[in-house]
């Protein structure tokens, strides 16, 4: 193609910039063109000079995609194919493992955001906070969330394969799952009853609900209203919500759960440089306005977490306990291009909270900058990558064990196959256990003398014996327990008052 072809396409999208730029305080015209004349020209190097012949289309959506990367991880250029595939997802069911990715900026690669419960990524034994380094033996350097989603998500029982690298590690973990229907439940409790539902009341001698929201989705409401419905059923006095690795999700539910607390005033709203704010108000009077209420949130607690957290903070509706959030306060639109069969995804505006503060982690933004929601004076427990591990595993240990699963092998972890074979082996094949069962006391001299004999006298184990029957840990979820400490005192303080 000739210079003046090259041009001229080059001028379809100056032409339309330099409209929107008029009434926008742009750069002047000149220099605008002047600019896209560097570009065109190295176009045509690449064509004329690379080693090998390039597309020009796949040459042209790359440099856009490296303009839109450069501003921040969630603004994209999305072409005709993959455009089709972000339709199929936000439209309705789709097979994938259940995880919310982002950009790392140190590495340029994935991060995991939070996996969702009960998906295949959570079942796998993938964190939050891994760095993703391959997916199906494909680099992930450079690739952007959405290139991600698209080659992560597909037919339901298709096998994808990531290479992981956990936070302090230093060797790559690779984990295997089977992709799945994505459509599990946004509202949990602690623990399940008899009957598999969800118990909602944590502690029963003092009315303390507990309530874990794990994304914010269309039916999230309706599933909060039920559980509340229950606990207030209960007679239920305080209430723990769980916001942690909650990676966000839908605005309006955001809203609609922020609500059901708050009786008045201003829930979130949103400022941008080039559109209309909006903002979002409470719509009446909140059902659960005056019960005392704890937030937990951690460091990739974001979006639509960070919304509820921040209001309900903002508004003295609850205390906030744990870590400060991951700051993913943005808002993107979706612009159509080449008449809607490819689209621009460009953050135009960020969220603001209650009080006017910015939520947003902006590029390079430093710790002392305005961004997030921190914990309530006094009440931060921030945890080292062992101390999250152990609680992430701790809870993954018990949500499988709740919903009849048995819980995968941890990374890492030590399997004992003695205690599992002994198990599976029929009753016939276990004489000894059972003949020495039938026994009667008088019979078994040797274990009943063995109690009575001293500490002294008692033979030592052998390692071997010791090696079979490791301690189990005991699931402790530190940050959960100054929730409850805290609530507790909000309960007995009308009482030492009198």
């Amino acid at each position: 193609m000739s210079r003046r072809n090259v041009f001229a396409l080059a001028m379809v999208g100056a032409l339309t910039t330099l409209c929107w730029q008029a009434s926008q305080g742009a750069k002047p015209k000149d220099e605008m063109m002047e600019l896209y004349g560097v570009f065109v020209d190295a176009v045509e190097q690449v064509e004329s000079n690379y080693v090998r012949p390039v597309n020009r289309r796949e040459l042209l959506e790359s440099a856009l995609k490296g303009m839109l990367t450069n501003l921040d991880p969630h603004s994209s250029y999305i072409n005709t194919s993959e455009w089709k595939q972000f339709k199929r997802q936000i439209e309705g069911k789709f097979g994938g493992i259940g995880i919310q990715v982002g950009m790392d900026q140190d590495t340029n690669r994935l991060k995991v955001i939070a996996p969702m419960v009960g998906t295949p990524a959570y079942e796998a034994g993938v964190l939050s906070g891994d760095i993703i380094m391959e997916i199906d033996d494909q680099s992930t350097e450079g690739m952007t969330p959405d290139k991600a989603v698209e080659i992560l998500t597909g037919r339901p029982g298709t096998n994808v394969k990531l290479q992981v690298l956990h936070e302090g590690d230093e060797k790559t973990d690779t984990l295997t799952m089977a992709r799945a229907i994505i459509d599990v439940p946004s509202v949990l409790g602690d623990k399940r009853k008899p009957n598999d539902q969800w118990d909602f009341m944590y502690d029963n001698d003092k009315k303390i609900g507990y309530i874990r929201i794990t994304s914010f989705i269309q039916n999230t409401t309706d599933e909060l209203k039920k559980a509340l419905a229950e606990l207030k059923e209960a007679g239920a006095k305080a209430l723990i919500l769980d916001l942690r690795d909650n990676p966000g999700g839908l605005l309006g539910a955001a809203v609609e759960v922020s609500d059901l607390f708050v009786d008045d005033g201003k829930i979130v709203s949103t400022k941008g440089r080039n559109t209309i704010g909006k903002s979002y108000e409470a719509q009446k009077e909140g059902p659960y306005e005056d019960i005392p209420m704890a937030v937990l949130i951690n460091h990739n607690s974001a979006s639509a977490a960070e919304i509820v957290s921040a209001c309900l903070q903002d508004h003295n509706r609850a205390v906030i306990i744990g870590e400060r959030s991951y700051g993913k306060g943005s808002v993107q639109n979706i612009i159509d291009l080449e008449d809607g069969n490819s689209v621009l995804k460009l953050t135009v505006a960020t969220y603001q909270r209650p009080s006017g503060k910015n939520i947003h982690r902006f590029k390079n933004a430093k710790a002392s900058d305005e961004w997030g929601v921190s914990p309530s004076p006094g009440l931060g427990l921030d945890l080292n990558r062992t101390q999250y591990e152990n609680w992430f595993l701790g809870r993954r240990d018990r949500d499988l064990h709740t919903m009849g699963k048995r819980r995968p092998k941890a990374p890492g972890e030590r399997a004992m196959p003695e205690a599992k074979d002994e198990a599976k082996k029929p009753e016939g094949e276990k004489p000894e256990a059972k003949d020495e069962a039938k026994k009667p006391e008088a019979e078994k001299p040797e274990a009943k003398d063995e109690a009575k004999k001293p500490e002294a006298e008692k033979p030592e184990a052998k390692p071997e014996e010791a090696a079979k029957e490791p301690k189990e840990t005991p699931f402790v979820d530190k940050q959960l327990e100054l929730a409850l400490k805290v609530i507790k005192e909000k309960l007995e303080a009308p009482i030492a008052k009198k």
